[in-house]
């Protein structure tokens, strides 16, 4: 009997080795995952990061790889970020509301402050707009659910304009700067560089920038079981493009260059998008997910997403500390 109960003894402790408990099974989990795909588009801080290899070179001592996937706007950036094509991404404030709204599973992890000046309403001259209540009953141009979208809606509320009352044309930006052009459409929602281009085309004006109309913020997202398996490695990122950020800030001539070559948009153009870009990258604080919060709210009300959004569900910090979206710190 001693012999038999040491034996079924000794099966049970090799068995709970071999399975582990949950704990176990957690810590003994890898620290770092094998690849990191990164979506970014020609714009901004990613982009530099990319042009660097700073994040290649911090992640190859921990054997993670780093690939980079183009698009052209935020939307399909999002899309694939849901569909399992790249872990991390950088888009304006809209987009993650679309996303979220439609069931993404992301989490916002870091922003940059955007007050307004990359963001414009650009109009024909012959269209007779000559004030934001002017937009009432022209064709709009812009990308839906991304940062131009935002401007449009909260420039138009401004004006005491309905949605209801303008017809939206969704157009990706070399499209929308084709219908301006050919006068298909009469105004046009748009971010930089497109703006820094398209405010230089004939018969074309800005109408007003988005500063003290649709102050927001632009994200960087990742993956929520990216970011929860692997936040040493969503840190390693974050860090290295506030460096690369950082570097930019301080040579504008060199992150013009590197922009136009890029983007293929003329240098001239690149030089004024650097000098109105912003170069603060941050974690994401109670104040940014209130004001996020706002603008889901906004896109709610008008039957623009398909339900209502909390965005505190979906912040991830470093420590795993909760954030609150509004003002009482209190869901």
């Amino acid at each position: 009997m001693k012999i038999r109960s040491a034996l079924a003894f000794a099966v049970l402790a090799a068995l709970a080795v071999s399975l582990g408990s949950p704990r176990t099974a957690r810590a003994g989990a890898p620290d770092h995952p094998k690849e990191l795909r990164s979506g970014y588009q020609k714009i901004g801080a990613l982009l530099i990061l990319k042009q660097q290899g700073l994040l290649e070179k911090r992640l190859a001592a921990q054997g993670v790889s780093v690939s980079w996937v183009e698009f052209q706007s935020g939307p399909p950036l999002v899309e694939a970020l849901n569909a399992g094509a790249i872990d991390f991404g950088y888009t304006g404030d809209t987009p993650p509301i679309f996303a979220q709204a439609s069931g993404v599973n992301f989490v916002y992890v870091a922003s940059i402050p955007n007050p307004g000046k990359s963001n414009a309403i650009l109009v024909r001259n012959d269209s007779g707009i000559k004030t934001l209540a002017d937009l009432r009953g022209k064709k709009i141009a812009l990308v839906k659910g991304s940062s131009a979208h935002n401007v449009l809606v909260q420039a138009l509320a401004k004006a005491n304009v309905p949605w209801s009352d303008i017809t939206p044309v969704y157009l990706q930006p070399a499209d929308a700067g084709a219908a301006i052009q050919s006068g298909a459409v009469d105004a046009w929602s748009i971010w930089d560089p497109f703006y820094a281009v398209g405010e230089r085309y004939p018969g074309v004006h800005v109408l007003t920038d988005a500063e003290g109309i649709a102050p927001s913020n632009s994200f960087f997202l990742a993956s929520r079981d990216y970011a929860t398996r692997y936040p040493a490695t969503i840190k390693a990122v974050v860090e290295e493009t506030q460096s690369a950020w950082r570097w930019s800030e301080h040579h504008q001539d060199e992150l013009a260059q590197t922009l136009a070559d890029a983007s293929g948009v003329d240098l001239s153009a690149e030089k004024v998008v650097a000098a109105r870009g912003n170069y603060e990258i941050s974690y994401i604080s109670p104040a940014v997910a209130r004001r996020q919060q706002s603008i889901a709210d906004t896109f709610s009300k008008l039957g623009l997403i398909p339900k209502a959004v909390q965005i505190s569900d979906a912040v991830w910090t470093p420590g795993g500390t909760p954030v609150s979206a509004n003002a009482e710190g209190q869901r």
